[in-house]
């Protein structure tokens, strides 16, 4: 909508001021650009991206008195698209997203929010309250083609329609749960939600109770990101679905459950690990996918190279000893660790590995399972390995001193041994085993290297461009860098990043990539160890010799256009 009173453009001019999004000499040029050209201010502002389009949209909204909405981060309420019809939505340039039962409320984005007589006819049509909310035009337009496409709203919004003739109620009694859960409309809902996150490549799907409704969100390259509303109504008949499916107690909701089940979508079996956990407001279920035929990457593939990948291929083709994986949890490890058994498991090895839980089965490796109840623990596991005859052990994680001290002395014995740690950094890793009791002369001898990372997600190659970053960002760079640096003085070489399409819906990146650091144990690390020397005072010693820093791996991927200098900062600064 265009502004066009002399009285509204000062408004929104100030505005604009306040929010500095545009300086006063900038302004004032716009003034004079708009009374020589006959434009509008805000076409001239459009024309001439002098405002990104979320921060300018935003002013708007705050001008006209409205709430502003980002359609691309939203989540949209199946039961909403049902009240509009696809052609009255392209033909008002509106969306509907979010439905209130309670208050019989619509909330509804427009590119024209203060167009009344467009809301009185919505108001007429569904017979429902209409609360307009400012969003892109652009931005509409493409809503509105993705939620009634047959994609997952359209499909759920159908099926809800059905759970309709099924029941009425806010809050289901057991017995009519028992039914209920059986029901075509609520198979269908959660069929529909499983389809659609392998569809959008989520690694896991959280369905979670609100105090007036329940939300889906999906991990989609390690973010979380909110799809879908659904009505609190069949919050119940949904949870006690996945819990049919996976053979748990739908009667118990006081108390944590864990199972699995597996299901066929796209002619791949996709197997569940299902977590529910009680709320304040409900059963919260969380689902994680894995593919069966899923391929194992290489360590290149990862995104290990170099310096780090030469010294790490360098320690695991040693006979025996202790090779650790660091990082927070989601960061990885475990993927890693797949690739480099996949490589070294031969029909002349015993590979034995104890994992919480078996994410990958890899063909010749003899993979267990923890099962605390049954009293399988890591540390009981490990010793029982010994027993086996084994010559390469993996040890999921290690949680505590005896798992620990087990790890070493196998090492020590002859056994080649990988496994996780929780720590920041490849540096910090020995300090940690000494401070969990492990003898710093008995680990000096069974290190072998340590590797810490990351894991971030990549741009997406469709809608990648260049632009010139902030001489902030370059400097920042120069210095982390140091003589990494690959431009000459004087140049600032172009910074990459995703544009945003409808392959990647609209986040700009696509696939996830790893960044690393190797720590090789040598003679001054040894040393180091040895006088328990901080995890500060070891990687300075590293650096020293070589050994290239996450931020560093980080910052080489965005000068080559893999990854973002958001992304790198999002993860890998600690």
């Amino acid at each position: 909508m265009a502004v066009k009173s002399a009285a509204a453009v000062q408004s929104l001019l100030d505005i604009l001021k306040e929010e500095k999004l545009l300086s006063p000499e900038r302004l004032k040029q716009l003034q004079l650009d708009s009374i020589q050209t006959g434009k509008d201010i805000e076409d001239i502002i459009r024309e001439k991206k002098l405002i990104p389009e979320e921060q300018f949209l935003q002013a708007k909204a705050k001008f006209l008195k409205v709430p502003y909405v980002n359609l691309e981060r939203t989540a949209f309420d199946p039961q909403s698209i049902s009240f509009i019809p696809r052609s009255v939505a392209e033909y008002y340039l509106v969306v509907p997203f979010h439905y209130n039962s309670k208050a019989k409320e619509l909330k509804v984005a427009m590119a024209n929010p203060l167009d009344l007589e467009t809301i009185e006819f919505l108001q007429k049509k569904t017979g429902l309250g209409i609360k307009p909310y400012l969003a892109a035009a652009e931005r509409i337009k493409e809503a509105i083609d993705r939620l009634y496409s047959q994609k997952i709203t359209a499909e759920v919004s159908k099926a809800l329609g059905e759970t309709e003739k099924v029941y009425d109620k806010n809050v289901l009694d057991i017995d009519h749960l028992e039914h209920v859960i059986h029901e075509a409309p609520i198979a269908k809902v959660v069929s529909t939600i499983l389809q659609f996150a392998v569809k959008a490549r989520a690694s896991d799907i959280h369905i979670e109770p609100q105090e007036g409704d329940t939300r889906v969100r999906y991990r989609v390259d390690g973010i979380l990101e909110e799809k879908l509303i659904l009505p609190r109504r069949i919050h119940d008949a949904v949870v006690s679905r996945i819990k049919i499916l996976s053979d748990l107690k739908i009667d118990e909701k006081r108390v944590p459950q864990d199972g699995r089940f597996t299901f066929r979508a796209d002619g791949e079996e996709i197997d569940v690990r299902v977590s529910t956990a009680p709320t304040v407001y409900g059963e919260k279920v969380v689902m994680r996918l894995l593919k069966k035929t899923q391929k194992i990457p290489t360590l290149p593939e990862l995104g290990l190279r170099g310096r780090s990948l030469v010294d790490l291929r360098e320690a695991v083709s040693r006979p025996h000893g202790m090779i650790v994986i660091c990082g927070p949890t989601g960061s990885g490890k475990t993927t890693t660790l797949y690739s480099i058994l996949s490589k070294i498991s031969t029909n002349k090895v015993n590979v034995m590995t104890i994992e919480d839980p078996v994410e990958y089965r890899i063909k010749g490796v003899n993979q267990v399972q923890v099962n605390p109840q049954a009293g399988l623990t890591f540390s009981s596991a490990l010793r029982s390995f010994l027993r086996q005859d084994p010559d390469i052990i993996m040890v999921g994680e290690i949680r505590d001193k005896e798992t620990a001290q087990l790890a070493v002395e196998a090492a020590l014995t002859g056994h080649l041994v990988f496994s996780t740690l929780h720590t920041n950094d490849a540096a910090g890793a020995a300090p940690r085993l000494v401070d969990m009791g492990v003898e710093p002369f008995l680990l000096v001898s069974s290190l072998n290297a340590i590797v810490a990372q990351r894991v971030l997600r990549r741009i997406h190659n469709d809608c990648k461009e260049t632009y010139k970053p902030p001489a902030s960002i370059i400097a920042n760079m120069k210095k982390v860098l140091g003589p990494l640096w690959p431009a000459k003085d004087g140049e600032s070489p172009p910074l990459y990043r995703g544009r945003g399409c409808n392959g990647c819906d609209h986040t700009g990146y696509y696939g996830r990539i790893g960044v690393f650091e190797t720590l090789p144990v040598t003679n001054a690390i040894i040393q180091l160890i040895l006088k328990r020397a901080p995890a500060e005072v070891i990687k300075k010693q590293a650096v020293s010799e070589g050994m290239i820093t996450m931020m560093q791996d980080g910052y080489l991927k965005v000068l080559e256009g893999i990854t973002t200098i958001e992304e790198v900062l999002r993860v890998a600064k600690y």
